[in-house]
């Protein structure tokens, strides 16, 4: 009987054949019309009975199929019927929607009160003013460039970050492009290269150099200063950037398979087509923190003075603190710092490395915050923060805790069509955002697309004003930890100033023992990204000293 039962479909597939075959003989040819469903059931469930890689159909023919099907389902059903409008991840559909009503102009506006549980633990607010500004700046802008620049530029306190080409569709980084030019703010290039589709509306661009250095190599892989003077020198960009990590996948590097290295993608990236493009885990061009410093001199030379900064995704204490002890070594300061947090997404990373690897972005902004403010190099260099921003909230958090300014991705690529299909990886993208496959490219036409990441930015700009004002503030900069509240248990509720550590200036310099980074600072070495001394050893010490201390 269990046997009968696990091949229900096979048995069931022949018996209607045979049935069908029966009364198209005795009663009417119209029955075969059967047979087009019977028969190719009949001949999937033999194969599965038969095939070796595959336990559960091999059992259960055919019927297990249906497993399948559910799998495939699976994640159309939970976002669309099962989840609620705040369980979704990564995104929630309260923030996609957020983001695609405002990107097309529609009402961004929420009846009946909130739907946070605002005496559940993680719930934050912002501390109001009894005397809200009349006049907040609805469009704020941040001058990056220090005295080491010659050319400063104005940034929008919301930009678009580091997306490729390559991983992003050309009709996508049209689109964008096109916000950016339209919308006043600016294009991240990612580090695939500085493509004709980033040049196609004027937008204004920060060119990002990775570990591959595409569109600036030679034929080794090794930096190519004139390919990147050429490039660097043009007007249309703005900054330039190195870019050591990335929130979802630190420390990893990456691989374009030789089948997506097209003539289009090879000639922008300045490889090989049709043959693997890899990005290295690590740069060459620089082994230490004086020499990354060195780097981004070089670089802001070769580009005439436009400003240079650095982007990673924070890891070990003691490396941030290498770099501001390079900072004071050499006497060169980049003119600024994007931290990415660990919650930033990619096409595509290792589960373990996005889900374990590197730290989430309020940590990491603290404590670059923290090493740039306490070693007294923040009036010369601009912290921005990447990760998960799509709301005026969360660009006023992130500026409350020192961010000059916030990049977002996947945001903007829910503004221009993106659903969170989560495909990237599949080259399957529905909406044609993360494809090079030119039939679903096609659904995204830049034209109608690009106005609408422009007006996503706008009508976010004009939330953070709403905030702005209403703590009393014109401009977002005057923004303090002390305004942003967190509820850490049900009768708990702390400000961010009263959780994280925030160093007063200098206080490194002065007198790093004070603090709670007083070991990572010391191990920090400007000549080196290794630990200057064997951290567990002297804790242990310490602790041992405290025994006998106790004793």
């Amino acid at each position: 009987m269990n046997s009968i039962i696990r091949n229900i479909v096979p048995l069931g597939s022949l018996l209607v054949s045979v049935l069908a075959l029966a009364l198209a003989v005795w009663i009417s040819p119209w029955w075969l019309i059967l047979l087009l469903v019977t028969v190719p059931l009949l001949a999937l469930s033999l194969y599965d009975y038969f095939q070796k890689d595959w336990t559960i159909t091999r059992n259960y023919p055919g019927a297990a199929r249906i497993r399948w099907l559910a799998y495939d389902l699976r994640p159309f059903l939970r976002a669309y019927i099962v989840e609620g409008d705040l369980e979704g991840k990564p995104y929630p559909y309260e923030a996609r929607n957020l983001v695609h009503a405002r990107a097309r102009g529609q009402t961004d506006t929420h009846p009946f009160g909130t739907e946070r549980d605002v005496e559940g633990a993680e719930y934050q607010w912002v501390n109001h003013s009894i005397a809200p500004a009349e006049h907040p700046d609805k469009s704020p802008r941040v001058t990056v460039g220090n005295d080491q620049c010659a050319k400063p530029y104005s940034a929008s306190v919301l930009n678009i970050s580091a997306m490729s080409f390559g991983a992003l569709s050309a009709n996508a980084v049209e689109a964008l492009n096109l916000g950016a030019k339209q919308g006043g703010f600016y294009h991240d290039t990612g580090e695939g290269g500085f493509s004709p589709y980033h040049q196609s509306h004027g937008g204004d661009i920060v060119w990002e150099l990775g570990s591959g250095y595409f569109g600036a190599r030679d034929d080794e892989g090794n930096f190519d200063p004139e390919l990147f003077a050429e490039q660097a020198s043009r007007d249309q960009v703005k900054m330039t950037e190195i870019k050591l990590s990335q929130g979802a996948k630190p420390g990893h590097g990456g691989l374009l398979p030789a089948a997506k290295v097209t003539e289009e993608i090879a000639e922008t990236r300045k490889v090989p087509a049709h043959q693997d493009c890899l990005s290295p885990r690590g740069h060459r061009a620089f082994s230490t923190p004086a020499q990354m410093m060195e780097f981004a001199a070089k670089m802001r030379d070769l580009s005439g003075g436009k400003p240079v900064g650095i982007k990673l995704c924070i890891g070990q204490p003691h490396e941030a603190f290498a770099l501001v002890k390079a900072m004071q070594k050499t006497g060169i300061y980049p003119d600024f710092v994007v931290v990415d947090g660990a919650e930033g997404g990619t096409g595509a990373a290792p589960l373990e490395l996005s889900d374990h690897v590197g730290m989430p972005l309020i940590d990491g902004l603290v404590l670059m915050r923290n090493a740039l403010v306490g070693a007294g190099v923040k009036d010369k260099v601009r912290l921005a923060a990447s990760g998960k921003v799509y709301s005026g909230y969360g660009l006023a958090q992130n500026l409350a805790i020192g961010a000059d300014w916030c990049n977002a991705a996947r945001a903007f690529m829910f503004s221009i069509g993106c659903i969170q299909a989560q495909r990237c990886h599949l080259g399957t993208c529905p909406t044609g955002v993360t494809t090079q496959d030119k039939s679903r490219q096609r659904g995204l036409v830049p034209e109608v697309q690009g106005p609408r990441a422009a007006r996503f930015h706008a009508k976010t700009l004009e939330a953070l004003a709403d905030i702005v004002a209403a703590a009393g503030l014109e401009h977002p900069s005057e923004l303090q930890p002390h305004h942003i509240v967190h509820r850490t248990a049900v009768r708990e509720a702390r400000t961010i100033d009263k959780i994280y550590p925030f160093l007063p200036a200098n206080i490194l310099n002065d007198d790093p023992g004070s603090t709670d980074y007083a070991d990572w600072w010391e191990a920090a070495d400007a000549d080196s990204f290794k630990p200057r001394i064997d951290l567990d050893a002297k804790r242990t010490s310490l602790h041992h000293k405290a025994e006998l201390k106790e004793a």
